[in-house]
């Protein structure tokens, strides 16, 4: 669908970093819920000393505020994954109006078909997918199983609290937790043998 058949757009802005202050518009559609600006403030001082240098993936990517602030605050790469193309058509414009292009990729498709096709691991993976989808859990087994993050990296898992999905506590540790009105969201790591 082009922009002139998407029915409103929205803008969050970057709170830290770089572009701090910079309004990203996105176009809004059903299941998109991009993290507010209280949780993304948690969620980037918890990351604080790992987010310089690092590699992201921004997987159920939406509005791409999470990789945003992420390459804003320092990271070296985010890979943006969403199925919505105009979602992505967006990520992309506002990457190349940031001048971030170069440290970045935009790719649409199945998430999980995406991450299949990758071979090198990310430092920090954000994964915020439709409350109404098992996606999350899946996502975090295929993540584990693929290799897809390295051994000491963090991953972001957002939820709903009223129905939370779970994480495989066989794979991951759950390193942090908070609750915001009906979500929860985690900061996970690799278990380690």
């Amino acid at each position: 669908m082009g922009r002139s058949g998407s029915p409103s757009s929205s803008a969050l802005r970057v709170i830290g970093g770089e572009w701090r202050g910079r309004k990203i518009p996105f176009p809004e559609h059903p299941g998109l819920r991009p993290t507010g600006d209280r949780i993304r403030e948690t969620l980037f001082n918890w990351l604080a000393p790992q987010i310089t240098g690092a590699r992201c993936l921004d997987l159920f990517a939406g509005s791409g505020i999470l990789g945003i602030e992420a390459l804003s605050r320092g990271a070296a790469h985010c890979d943006f994954f969403d199925n919505h193309p105009e979602s992505t058509r967006n990520i992309a414009q506002q990457l190349v109006k940031l001048g971030a292009d170069s440290k970045s990729s935009v790719r649409c498709g199945d998430a999980l078909s995406l991450l299949a096709q990758e071979a090198a691991p990310w430092d920090i993976i954000f994964i915020d997918p439709p409350f109404d989808s098992a996606l999350g859990e899946t996502s975090l087994q295929a993540l584990a199983l693929q290799g897809c993050l390295h051994q000491m990296g963090w991953i972001y898992f957002e939820t709903r609290r009223s129905h939370p999905a779970c994480v495989p506590e066989d794979k991951y540790t759950v390193f942090r937790e908070k609750t915001a009105g009906d979500v929860r969201y985690q900061l996970l790591q690799l278990r380690t043998a």
